[in-house]
């Protein structure tokens, strides 16, 4: 490489031609050699490409500033950079926007896109889609990364209480996380599955007693295991409200609703049997028991939180709104014709069970979902024909819709298990770096000592920051530093 005053390389030649529109550029990116014209770089004079045509008369200190080499005898200029990103860049100059092929990286291709001084205004939407959804998946493994740092570390300067809180929460919230609190996730998975075999299990007629007015009631067994499952969601409950660090938050999730919702019947159950009786007749006491009791199906949704297969459904159904809503909507003109044409034609046949419209979207809505109870059936051929008509029109509705919510829910579910190991990959990087930091370091102390001194590479080394291939500080130097300390003790 020419430096600045070495007489080895020859001077800038331009042929003592000015530099204008007709300047030939030649570019060599990663073996990829290209010819750019004057005109067609001054198009956006902000890119490295366009600053190449003026450095030529700057020397070549200005030359070495814009490439890795350059050769005088060919004025061929050399970047040692990615030739496939290089050529979805150059796209810009001739086309005015850039397209990013498939099997580039969106992060290397930003990071390219800024050596070269292209603008990512420049970057097609659908490309930009690409690019903020891989921003969002390093953005998740950070995080990710970051909470499971935050579980391992510890905060001298946290109180002895904030310490128990973080403790209690990671014990309750992450099964992962050690031994004992694998089995405490297996227990509750365990008293939710008991809790709803003993809701069904006490409508079964055989297993009911009767109380001293005659009143079929679950059994006294049941009622005690009931107990216990209550007595276990309601301390749970408790301690992970204690020990959340966002206490609204934490009220106001989804799944936490759902919980309150699994122990709330019993506990009003319980205040109405025992003083509701006093206020109102005790029928009335009963048929609101009976009416909270069924809410006890709430705790069936308890699952959800020991099932990752669950959430995912769950997501997956909420990105598929707008299909689902477009299923309701094919159903629901499907059932107003089908039926209004049902009333019609059966109104010729004197024992017709097509009584009223309202009465036949009964009938249209199971036979559009391929039901077909029974109940109310055409008895004329035109009847039967737009019975045929609707039911092959149900299963055409019904089943458009299908297909896009098996790939949402198929898009995530992988989303999420890449997410977890290169949250773990991530990991596992840092503790090879941090070893290596130990390793490092206990060498350098050595010799540290054996020269009389202890500071200097010692200390310096456990300093070092490591960086993953995600390309994004996923921690502060601060945090890299107490993390790495501590991985070295």
């Amino acid at each position: 490489i020419k430096m600045a005053g070495d007489s080895r390389f020859p001077d800038v030649d331009t042929d003592g031609s000015e530099i204008n529109e007709e300047t030939e550029i030649v570019v060599n990116v990663g073996g990829v050699r290209q010819v750019f014209y004057g005109d067609n770089l001054n198009q956006y004079p902000e890119t490295r490409l366009a600053e190449l045509i003026n450095c030529l008369s700057g020397g070549y200190d200005s030359i070495f500033s814009l490439c890795d080499d350059y050769d005088p005898g060919k004025k061929e200029f050399y970047f040692d950079r990615d030739p496939d990103a290089f050529k979805c860049i150059i796209e810009v100059y001739y086309f005015g926007e850039i397209h990013m092929k498939k099997g580039i990286c969106p992060i290397c291709f930003k990071n390219e896109m800024e050596f070269w001084k292209v603008d990512l205004k420049f970057l097609d939407d659908c490309c930009k889609t690409h690019l903020s959804e891989k921003n969002e998946e390093l953005e998740e493994i950070a995080r990710r990364v970051q909470l499971i740092l935050d579980d391992l570390g510890v905060d001298a300067s946290e109180s002895r209480w904030k310490r128990c809180q973080k403790y209690i929460w990671k014990f309750l919230e992450k099964p992962e996380s050690s031994y004992p609190a694998r089995v405490i996730a297996v227990l509750s998975f365990l008293f939710i599955l008991i809790s709803s075999i003993v809701m069904c299990v006490g409508t079964i007629p055989e297993l009911q007693v009767s109380d001293a007015e005659g009143n079929r009631m679950e059994h006294p067994t049941l009622d005690s295991i009931e107990t216990a499952c209550i007595g276990w969601f309601t301390m749970e409950y408790v301690l992970r409200l204690i020990s959340s660090p966002n206490k609204l938050h934490f009220a106001l999730s989804f799944m936490n609703i759902v919980d309150v919702l699994a122990i709330l019947p019993f506990y009003v159950s319980l205040t109405l049997t025992h003083l509701g009786a006093k206020l109102m007749e005790l029928s009335n006491v009963q048929q609101a028991v009976q009416a909270l009791r069924i809410m006890r199906i709430a705790r069936i949704f308890k699952l959800a939180r020991h099932s990752s297969g669950l959430q995912t459904l769950t997501y997956a159904l909420k990105r598929s709104f707008k299909e689902l809503g477009l299923l309701l909507m094919y159903l629901a003109v499907g059932i107003f014709v089908f039926s209004a044409l049902g009333y019609t034609m059966e109104q010729s046949h004197p024992e017709t069970l097509f009584k009223s419209i309202p009465q036949s979207f009964w009938w249209a809505i199971i036979t559009m979902t391929t039901v077909g109870y029974g109940d109310i059936y055409p008895k004329t051929t035109l009847g039967k024909l737009n019975a045929a008509i609707s039911f092959l029109c149900g299963v055409i509705a019904i089943a458009l819709p299908i297909h896009p919510i098996i790939n949402n829910f198929v898009r995530y579910y992988n989303k999420q298990r890449v997410l977890e190991t290169a949250a773990k990959h991530e990991l596992e990087l840092m503790e090879l770096n941090s070893a290596e930091g130990k390793a490092a370091s206990s060498k350098s102390e050595l010799e540290d000592l054996a020269r009389g001194g202890k500071e200097g590479s010692f200390y310096n080394s456990r300093l070092k920051v490591s960086h993953s291939d995600t390309f994004i500080h996923l921690l502060s130097e601060e945090k890299h530093y107490r993390t790495r300390l501590q991985s070295c003790k």
